[in-house]
């Protein structure tokens, strides 16, 4: 008989995480985790959770690719006509979560939201593979279709279109960057008492605390 989602359950063993081990700057401690997920051969360790929420407070979430990261904040590409991208605009504020399962780690990160300069949109617009610049324009991301094939036609279309041409942005494709105030590093740890230290920005500078698992 299969278990119950109740029984399922994992006892974290593999590593510990202390304030001793810690880089004090959270970006710099980001980089040491994420290079540590590529090592691990981790499936897409730059996917993220993103929620956001309408101006009313109704919260939505979704899997996206984080695409760039620095002292400045979070980078991810999107249609800014999207779903998310229409929650952004009229509320600009915004969680992240990353999960390594196999490393037993998350990292969460909330923050104020900004678009990006078009001149960094513009230069990873260019970056990317012609299927997928193809792709922002053929999909009018979160619009109700009545069927796949509407999108197969108009990738074909356009295709056909830009087969011997550099394919333009479109104006509402772009990029979001998360600037973040608190940033907390989880780590499993055994008996449920996991390890789980923040960062949080106070006048400027950036505050380590150990939090209650």
């Amino acid at each position: 008989m299969n278990p119950s989602i109740a029984d399922l359950r994992l006892n974290y063993t593999r590593q510990s995480l202390v304030e001793a081990d810690i880089h004090p700057d959270p970006i710099q401690q980001f980089q040491t985790w994420f290079n540590q997920a590529i090592a691990a051969n981790l499936l897409e360790p730059n996917a993220m959770t993103l929620a956001t929420a309408t101006l009313n407070g109704t919260p939505s979430a979704r899997i996206v690719l984080l695409k760039g990261v620095d002292q400045r904040g979070f980078v991810f590409y999107t249609n800014y006509n999207s779903h998310k991208g229409q929650e952004l605009t009229a509320n600009p504020q915004a969680a992240l979560v990353f999960l390594w399962g196999e490393l037993e780690r998350q990292v969460r990160v909330e923050g104020a939201v900004e678009k990006i300069a078009d001149g960094e949109t513009e230069a990873y617009f260019q970056s990317r593979p012609q299927s997928s610049q193809l792709g922002a324009w053929a999909s009018e991301q979160s619009c109700v279709i009545p069927n796949r094939e509407v999108l197969e036609q108009r990738l074909a279309n356009l295709t056909e279109e830009y087969q011997d041409q550099a394919v333009p942005r479109p104006l509402h494709w772009g990029g979001f960057r998360v600037i973040p105030r608190a940033i907390e590093f989880w780590q499993g740890r055994p008996s449920r008492l996991h390890d789980r230290l923040r960062y949080r920005l106070a006048s400027g500078n950036w505050i380590i605390e150990r939090l209650s698992p």
